[in-house]
């Protein structure tokens, strides 16, 4: 997961997500290689899809990630206002997420299961709104008692004010004062003293300043005032405590729902972020193939999408397409063969190739939707085991050729039959005839594990495996000799040729020295080159009429899934036209209905069946309306 960068995939996820919930769901994605497990992630996903289509996405206002709130709801702790708050907030987005899932037909049962596990909290959305505001401040009628305190509060308030008022309005204690104003020590109202002034204020001295110029003084008429207000308020910060600790003790006997709808809820806000996933950048739900096939038609990598996708908001105009758009490959394994080689020049191109199948198949078994077109087919891996790259292994002071080879022993280890393997430059880093002696070793044992295979190598020799053993084929990233650079088109059956000295022609070798090269190619060498020559049209006509067979079952198949469609789509409009007709000829005078013509409620006068027509009051008009302009709320 690591060396295919499968975290990319989790962040590109979690950027679709509307709330916490999804988006902390979504950086947790990990695959599964349970076939039931991730058979009933992509049905989930796919009836989801189908009731988006139709009601579109859920609505996600308001909600917020308060689990650890609601885990902290444990008595004898409390929880605080705002936090009252924002749970009633995330309850009555609960709710709508709830009523969204109202018209769910008999088809979706996963996603009626997860839509059933959204409780209703009416209850204590009540309870909450009655004590707290939507600022998060308890409300003055939270109680009667608190009430009656804060009025009082207010009353002892005033009064303290009009003291210090009066005090301020004699001249002769302004000019005792440091300056004409009122301040507070503790809650406590007092009068900045200049320090020569003292004894002046009769009254409590409670500090100094830090200079020791101003001597902060409690007139002794106030005394008796402050004493009752911080006795009040000491009463309002016991009676809010005694509320809310009533309303934390009303979570905590219901932190079980609460807790399960809001994981419920995770998992909506994250089936919704796949859907914007999937819209984003053309994505759909590959088939499961349960006999361990792989067949990817237009397979794009997924991180080059995003990448370029950015690249492209920011990129000049006269930027070349190539660098803007990512080419897709269609792959298959496991069908006429096991073992894909991917030939040519190191140019890049072939390790793209093994990266989009191996993220692809992490994607698909995670339950989300893949870069490739509908038909595409993948099966649920035991294991993928991936070796890329030519990094060397410094911890342990390891060459390019050790490193590699110790990872492919491990991965030779772990491959079976249901496994994924992918290994980047096979026999690359050591002598090419001892590699190349190596690699056809390895490919051996992959062909007697029984597992997928998909390699990559520059090295020729290893392209006569593809001639030599029925479950292994060739194939090559095809490559721009004028431009030098790949096409990063995947083409089965055609090993890739190195192109070495053509490539150092275009560069600047002279002639004489390229024909001089090409005189030193072994003959084994030219050999291969012609045999595969005289193959190359034939295979490429098989590969076509591949292609074309996959076509017309894959249009064939859209043409059926539309039939079916259509037929549901009519059923449904029958079932309703039946409702109505059936709401038609049970209606009463006084009964209630929308007239779709003003787009306005109405309640029925009298009906004119034989005309087809009612009278329909509406406000304070009367009109004569076709039947069929008729609806119903229920």
């Amino acid at each position: 997961m690591e060396k295919l960068e499968f975290e990319r995939i989790r962040q590109l996820v979690a950027d679709q997500a509307q709330c916490a919930l999804g988006r902390e769901l979504a950086s947790r994605i990990t695959p599964s290689r349970a076939a039931g497990q991730v058979a009933q992630w992509l049905d989930q996903a796919k009836q989801f899809e189908a009731f988006a289509a139709r009601h579109g996405l859920p609505p996600f206002g308001g909600i917020t990630d308060l689990r650890a709130v609601v885990k902290r709801a444990v008595p004898p702790a409390k929880l605080e206002p705002e936090e009252f708050a924002k749970l009633s907030d995330t309850l009555r987005g609960a709710g709508n997420v709830r009523r969204y899932f109202g018209p769910l037909e008999a088809g979706a049962a996963l996603v009626r299961k997860l839509a059933d596990r959204i409780g209703d909290f009416a209850t204590i959305i009540e309870r909450i709104d009655a004590v707290i505001d939507a600022h998060g401040r308890v409300r003055d009628d939270a109680s009667a008692r608190l009430a009656r305190i804060r009025r009082d509060i207010d009353d002892v308030r005033l009064a303290t004010r009009n003291v210090f008022d009066r005090l301020l309005r004699q001249p002769g204690v302004v000019r005792w004062l440091q300056y004409p104003n009122a301040t507070f020590h503790a809650d406590r109202m007092v009068l900045p003293l200049r320090a020569e002034q003292r004894g002046r204020i009769p009254g409590i001295v409670h500090r100094s300043s830090d200079s020791g110029q101003t001597l902060f003084v409690e007139p002794a008429e106030a005394v008796e005032l402050n004493n009752r207000l911080m006795n009040l308020l000491q009463d309002e910060s016991d009676e809010i405590n005694r509320i809310l600790w009533e309303l934390t003790h009303l979570v905590h006997l219901n932190q079980a729902e609460l807790l399960r709808t809001l994981e419920t809820l995770a998992v909506v806000d994250l089936l919704a972020a796949k859907q914007r996933f999937a819209a984003r950048w053309s994505l759909a739900y590959a088939a499961l193939n349960t006999a361990g096939r792989v067949k990817l038609i237009q397979a794009r990598n997924p991180i080059l999408l995003a990448i370029f996708s950015a690249h492209e908001s920011t990129s000049a105009a006269t930027e070349s397409a190539s660098v803007r758009s990512v080419v897709p490959i269609d792959v298959r394994l496991g069908d006429d063969f096991d073992i894909l080689m991917i030939t040519g020049p190191n140019t890049g191109g072939k390790t793209a190739a093994l990266k989009t199948v191996g993220l692809i198949s992490l994607m698909h078994q995670s339950g989300l939707p893949i870069p490739a077109s509908p038909g595409s087919e993948m099966p649920v891996f035991d294991g993928i085991w991936i070796d890329v790259g030519d990094e060397q292994s410094l911890q342990q002071s390891l060459s390019t050729f050790s490193a590699h080879l110790g990872r492919i022993l491990d991965i030779l280890r772990r491959a079976r039959k249901g496994t994924l393997v992918l290994l980047d430059e096979l026999g690359a880093g050591t002598d090419p005839d001892e590699g190349a002696a190596i690699g056809r070793a390895i490919i051996d044992h992959l062909l007697h594990c029984g597992c997928l295979a998909m390699i990559t190598t520059h090295l020729g020799a290893l392209k006569a495996v593809g001639y030599d053993h029925p479950r292994v084929d060739n194939a090559s990233v095809q490559f721009d000799i004028e431009s030098l650079r790949p096409t990063y088109e995947l083409r089965i059956g055609e090993p890739g040729h190195s192109s070495a000295i053509t490539i150092a022609t275009k560069l600047g070798m002279p002639r004489r020295l390229a024909d001089a090269a090409r005189k030193h190619l072994a003959g084994r060498h030219r050999a291969l080159h012609r045999a595969i020559a005289g193959t190359l049209q034939s295979r490429r006509d098989a590969e076509r009429a591949r292609r074309d067979a996959d076509a017309a079952r894959s249009e064939a198949a859209k043409a059926a899934l539309t039939a079916v469609d259509i037929a549901r789509k009519l059923a449904e409009q029958k079932s309703r036209y039946a409702a109505w007709v059936e709401r038609v000829m049970r209606l009463q005078p006084g009964d209630a209905v929308f007239v779709r013509r003003f787009d306005k409620p109405g309640r029925v006068v009298r009906i004119k069946l034989e005309r087809q027509q009612a009278v329909v009051a509406m406000d304070s008009m009367e009109a004569e309306v076709p039947l069929a302009e008729l609806s119903f709320s229920d």
